[in-house]
Formats: structure tokens, sequence, C-alpha cells
């Protein structure tokens, strides 16, 4: 896909193993569409990794997300998981995070096949309620009142900044970014 980046920091890329798992266990991500009038949306959304596509859902009513979809099926999807805040050098700038996060290029289907969307909705269940046996599992009466999205994944990119050791880690460590900066003396 023409417009996705490079990828700068390739110190920080995620294996594909790690990409899957983290695909597969991410609690939710971020949507971008693009409008009929060029603007951008960004939706957060529950999803399912599933048949190596994200799988998403929303009310079968017209609205925004998918006026978008009709008018552009490109979309990017987004997942992320923080960690810590540490410091890493002397000076407050010096801090970074622990995170991990995939950025998915792709185009997204509308699915219409109502057991595909069954499917769709067996996965998302297991997936964030899957201890409830007081209800009917695989029924779901309203299943034509909403809309299940398939993006197809044409580029797909994971990045992780990992916590590091102790031994890494300031004071023991110190890797500032501008090792000559001397601070300013406080006055009293």
């Amino acid at each position: 896909m023409s417009s996705s980046p490079k990828v700068r920091r390739t110190d920080k890329l995620m294996s594909a193993l790690r990409i899957d798992e983290l695909l597969a266990t991410g609690y939710s991500g971020h949507l971008g569409t693009i409008g009929s009038d060029g603007s951008p949306y960004v939706c957060p959304l529950l999803y399912v990794w599933m048949n190596g596509q994200i799988w998403l859902h929303n009310t079968r009513a017209q609205g925004h997300l998918q006026d978008n979809i009709r008018h552009e099926p490109r979309a990017c999807f987004e997942i992320d998981v923080p960690g810590k805040v540490f410091p890493y050098g002397r000076f407050q700038c010096d801090t970074s995070i622990e995170c991990q996060s995939i950025v998915v290029f792709g185009h997204i289907d509308i699915v219409e096949d109502r057991t595909l969307k069954a499917a769709f909705f067996d996965a998302l269940m297991l997936k964030y309620f899957s201890d409830d046996t007081s209800r009917p599992k695989g029924f779901y009466p309203r299943l034509d009142d909403v809309t299940v999205y398939a993006l197809n994944v044409d580029q797909m990119t994971g990045k992780e900044t990992l916590l590091p050791a102790r031994a890494a880690q300031w004071p023991v460590s110190d890797y500032t970014k501008s090792p000559n900066a001397v601070p300013p003396v406080e006055r009293r």
C-alpha cells in the first residue's frame, strides 16, 4: 500500500509470531477511515483476529463509520498495550514507556453471510466473555441488526519497547540523549 510509511525504528520491530499473539489477545483497537469529504475518522472497537483478518462490528444503522467504509474501503487499524513509564537518563525528558503496538493497513469488506457473522460473534464471545454458562451459546437473535466487517490485511507492522532490566535503568545506567547538557542552577 503506497500510503503506508517506511518503519524508521527497525530495532523495535516485532516478530510475526509476536504480532499474531498480540492481535489474538489485544483488548480493543482503533479503526481509521476516510469520509467522502476527505476527513479522517477514528473509532474504538472490540475486535477478533480470525482467519488472518481483523473482524469488527457495529450497528446496522447508517452512521459515520459505515458511510466512510462504503465510500472508501481502505482503512487503518491500530492496537496498543501500554506498560510502565520508566526513566533512562538524568533529565526529565529522558523518560520512555514500555509498550507494544500494531498498525494494520488494509481494506474492509462488509460481511453479509449470516453463518460468517455468527462465527464472528462466537469468536467475540469466546474472547471477551467465555465463562457464561447461563445463556445459550451461538444464539444471536439480533444478527440482522449489526454490521460485521472483515479488514483484509495489506500491510502490518508491530513495534515494541520493552522495559529494560533493572541494571539498565536509571540511576544504575544513564542513557541520556543529551549527555553534554547542563541543567540550570536553581536560584533561591
